[in-house]
């Protein structure tokens, strides 16, 4: 890959998704948004080779995509036609007077994409395509779904915004209530994204952990009385103080019981301790991020509080039933009383045939209980759903320690 390409996709995937939030408050118009965007990309490709990257290439971009839209607009024949295009255009691009130090793009574009006309699922996965830059690939395995299934999930929703005259703003307070388990859901799954990469030679994407973050302490501050909403933000701090130690010198992955607690972020640990300190367990991300400050807390592997995580674990799960939520009370469980009591648990679990993480962790269970063809197996079945490259070097380090493989 030259140069030139790379810096190109780096800004595809750190910028895009400012740019996008831009282009769709500009055209209103999330087809028209992303097809400019495209087209500015591919002139980039076209055009720098000889004119050199320029010094602000997302602006560079953003500004090439807004002549597309223009002349897009420019070409209609009719009010009615440009019309048609700016279907759900605000009668004001500003957002409510309430929230007029809050004009963050990116965070309108999540409220749009969280209205409540929107099932639960279209509003992550428009969200995720469109804000966090994510293929239709990438979000259908975080979904576990066929990847057709989720394509005409964000078809209809995108049709349903244009329909429905969907306007692009954060609402007004007394309507924030109905969109804010969705908004949060979306920051968190954009930092899962960055956080363990569905695809991609890096298994952390910082970009997108960032830009969690960021959207997290945006939306804390729209809302600052809300405890869930400082709880996210403590949450996604606590897994990204880790992200320096999950991988090694020569980019493997590093599981937590090995990391170098000595690279942890000590100063994201902190502030976030501080925000759980004024906030009462009891939901979603104040349990979670419990679990995780029970991680940040121990100075050492052996050190870590097992039987409060599982039991935290147990909470979650009576509060958000999951498979998901269910592995990882049983990985907690393996940890507190032994394995073959969490790998019972593990074995009663459904719907999680198709997820690597599942066939990973029963492995790592068999592997410690000396059963090594068992283990062998589950590897081989992890290996086989597993999607980036860092993941399957290391599943496949554990199947050759077995000599099986």
């Amino acid at each position: 890959m030259s140069n030139l390409t790379a810096g190109i996709e780096a800004v595809f995937r750190e910028q895009s998704g400012r740019i996008i939030a831009s282009l769709i408050r500009f055209s209103g118009s999330f087809d028209l948004a992303e097809e400019a965007m495209q087209d500015a990309f591919i002139l980039a490709l076209r055009t720098w080779p000889a004119a050199g990257i320029p010094e602000n290439p997302a602006a560079w971009i953003t500004t090439a995509a807004r002549r597309r839209i223009l002349d897009a607009l420019r070409r209609a024949r009719s009010h009615r036609e440009k019309g048609a295009e700016l279907m759900y255009e605000l009668p004001s691009t500003t957002p409510p007077p309430e929230f007029d130090d809050h004009t963050d793009d990116r965070l309108r574009l999540i409220f749009t994409c969280c209205h409540p006309a929107l099932s639960p699922e279209a509003q992550v996965a428009l969200t995720l395509r469109t804000l966090g830059g994510l293929t239709t690939t990438e979000i259908a395995r975080s979904f576990l779904m066929p990847e057709p299934t989720l394509a005409q999930r964000l078809v209809r929703a995108r049709r349903k915004i244009r329909d429905a005259g969907i306007p692009y703003e954060v609402p007004l307070r007394h309507r924030l209530a109905e969109r804010l388990d969705a908004v949060r859901a979306v920051i968190y799954l954009i930092f899962n994204e960055g956080y363990a990469a569905t695809s991609g030679g890096d298994l952390i994407r910082a970009d997108l952990c960032a830009e969690a973050i960021r959207l997290g302490r945006v939306l804390s501050e729209l809302l600052p009385g809300d405890d869930e909403n400082r709880a996210l933000v403590a949450l996604l701090l606590l897994q990204d103080s880790r992200r320096c130690a999950r991988v090694g010198a020569n980019g493997e992955l590093v599981t937590l019981e090995r990391q170098d607690r000595a690279l942890w972020n000590r100063a994201q640990i902190d502030e976030a301790l501080t925000l759980l300190d004024s906030i009462d367990l009891g939901g979603r991300y104040r349990i979670e991020a419990g679990i995780a400050a029970a991680h940040a807390r121990a100075a050492a592997p052996a050190a870590t509080d097992w039987h409060q995580i599982a039991r935290l674990y147990q909470d979650l799960a009576r509060l958000l039933p999951s498979p998901v939520v269910t592995l990882n009370h049983a990985a907690a469980v393996a940890m507190a009383d032994g394995c073959e009591a969490g790998l019972a648990l593990m074995d009663a679990i459904g719907d999680l045939d198709e997820y690597h993480l599942f066939h990973a962790a029963r492995a790592d269970l068999l592997r410690r209980l000396g059963r090594k063809e068992p283990a062998a197996d589950a590897y081989r079945r992890a290996l086989a759903l597993a999607t980036n490259p860092v993941e399957r070097n290391y599943l496949t380090r554990r199947l050759t320690a077995l000599g099986l493989i």
